[in-house]
């Protein structure tokens, strides 16, 4: 092995609370390889010996597969920016939120907001606390989704207070800017506004906040990993493999920035139908499909509509749960076009089931 191999192996090694690796800091001064015997002088000004210590261990396990004797010799020289801080979040954000959700995805188009608004409310509807911000600054669409058109007020002190939906805190972009407004910004602002709805919106005590991010790895997901303490991510998907392509850029990215990934929601798995017919047939055939029938008459169906799938090979994967399949529904559409969640309806069906057993399994997971 050359040494510019062992180095980027290096690379993937990062210093104990940092998302820098040790090889960018400058760590690594000297490199010597004799057969399969390697030495490595390390530079850690670092007073910290647990932190030395998890870096030798790091470097060990990493090259011990390919080296029979791994040697390490640390120096102590000083540097000229010493990685002295003990968190890379210096300033404390939303202290009184027990737990950071974000709900995203590689691609739009995916139902990551209706998933997002139908979770908060399920999540509600079991005792949680519960905040919801849409970070879609571009097409904010939690104003329709929640049947919102207020604008927030202030509080003495200038924070924004969250509007009241369903017993949940809510804010997005789209309230203060108005849904038919479009937005023209360039990253560096987009950053700042994303800032400004952690430090500038009084949330209160919350037990969790779910963040409906925009798709992809941009400018918004690279605040939050910065700024924020995040519990975990839930990855949104559809099962075809264009979507599944997109949906791993994600995935990998809240992994390299050391932020677990609570599991995968396939979305528009399959499309659910249901109807009624004779109560005489027990059976009946749809689409080339032996379906049964109830007593009354009513049967329910599920069609594939795309590659089946896709979710679950996804989580397998990730090395994560496959949270839940929702399929296609006209009753997810109205609820939406209507401004109610089908998880706050009193009678809760199939496919409000299926949001309900996410919520649980979120919870069961943070705590």
């Amino acid at each position: 092995m050359e040494k510019e191999q062992v180095l980027e192996k290096l690379r993937s090694i990062k210093y104990p609370g940092f998302n820098r690796d040790i090889v960018s800091f400058g760590m690594v001064k000297d490199i010597s390889i004799q057969a399969s015997d390697i030495t490595l002088e390390l530079n850690i000004s670092s007073q910290n010996e647990e932190k030395k210590k998890l870096v030798v261990e790091s470097i060990k396990n990493e090259l011990g597969s390919d080296f029979t004797s791994v040697k390490i010799v640390l120096k102590n020289e000083g540097m000229k920016s010493p990685p002295t801080q003990k968190s890379p979040h210096p300033v404390p954000i939303l202290e009184n939120v027990k737990h950071v959700i974000a709900i995203a995805s590689g691609k739009g188009g995916v139902g990551k907001s209706t998933i997002a608004a139908n979770l908060a409310c399920a999540l509600s509807r079991q005792g949680k606390k519960i905040g919801l911000l849409d970070l879609d600054i571009y097409g904010p669409s939690l104003p329709i989704l929640l049947g919102l058109n207020e604008q927030p007020k202030m509080t003495q002190d200038n924070k924004l207070i969250p509007l009241d939906k369903f017993g949940m805190k809510v804010m997005s972009f789209g309230f203060i800017s108005g849904n038919d407004t479009p937005v023209i910004w360039r990253g560096p602002l987009v950053s700042r506004m994303t800032e400004q709805f952690f430090r500038d919106v009084d949330w209160g005590e919350l037990d969790i906040l779910l963040l409906d991010l925009p798709p992809g790895t941009g400018d918004i997901q690279l605040t939050l990993t910065q700024k924020l303490r995040m519990t975990g991510a839930v990855i949104v998907t559809t099962p075809q493999d264009i979507a599944l392509a997109d949906v791993r850029k994600g995935a990998d990215m809240f992994r390299k920035v050391n932020t677990p990934v609570l599991g995968v929601v396939e979305n528009m798995s399959g499309l659910a139908l249901n109807g009624k017919v004779n109560p005489t047939d027990s059976l009946i055939e749809i689409n080339g499909k032996i379906v049964p029938v109830d007593s009354d008459g009513v049967f329910n169906l599920k069609l594939d509509l795309f590659k089946v799938g896709g979710g679950e090979q996804e989580s397998k994967r990730l090395g994560v749960p496959l949270l839940g399949q929702i399929p296609f529904s006209e009753k997810v559409m109205l609820s939406t076009d209507e401004g109610i969640p089908i998880t706050m309806e009193e009678n809760i069906d199939e496919i409000g089931q299926v949001y309900i057993d996410i919520a649980t399994q979120i919870i069961s997971t943070i705590e």
